[in-house]
């Protein structure tokens, strides 16, 4: 595990199924993190984001969005659940925040078809929607602006190492 302070630099490890921990002090920092990540992800990748109201979720997924390059700045889809955007690969950002019945129950498997990059904000409210093979990125606000970003990427496939 490594613990990486501020700069919003390398946020994961060049390994894949590594836990890797930053620690960021302002928004530009965490969307830093984002884009880090982003810049790695391929098609069929899927991020699961947790972590409190106003950890940063949305900061984050817009800086891996901006790194993946879409155009369109993200916004949390809380009230539609999801935003599509495409760059380099198609780009599927949902928010299961306010949602009341299984993911699957609304049609959202879709978006797990392999074809695009998968952001999800409050995973936690529905585990059985994330696939086996996924990014698991936990926000915790520690203060202010500070965040701690913990993210754990599954082994072989996926990201480019």
């Amino acid at each position: 595990m490594k613990l990486r302070k501020g700069t919003g630099r390398r946020l994961t490890s060049r390994r894949p199924g590594e836990t890797s921990i930053q620690v960021t002090r302002s928004a530009p920092e965490t969307e830093a993190a984002g884009a880090a990540l982003g810049a790695r992800l391929v098609a069929g990748d899927c991020v699961c984001l947790t972590g409190p109201l106003g950890a940063g979720k949305t900061t984050f997924v817009r800086g891996a969005m901006r790194a993946l390059g879409v155009r369109r700045p993200a916004s949390s889809p809380t009230y539609v659940l999801a935003h599509e955007g495409r760059g380099r690969v198609p780009v599927a950002h949902l928010d299961f925040y306010r949602l009341t019945v299984p993911a699957a129950d609304r049609g959202l498997l879709d978006y797990l078809d392999g074809r695009r990059v998968v952001f999800v904000e409050w995973a936690e409210r529905d585990r059985a929607y994330w696939p086996r093979r996924v990014i698991q990125v936990r926000i915790a606000r520690l203060g202010p602006a500070r965040r701690r970003i913990t993210v754990r990427t599954p082994g072989a496939a996926g990201v480019r190492r």
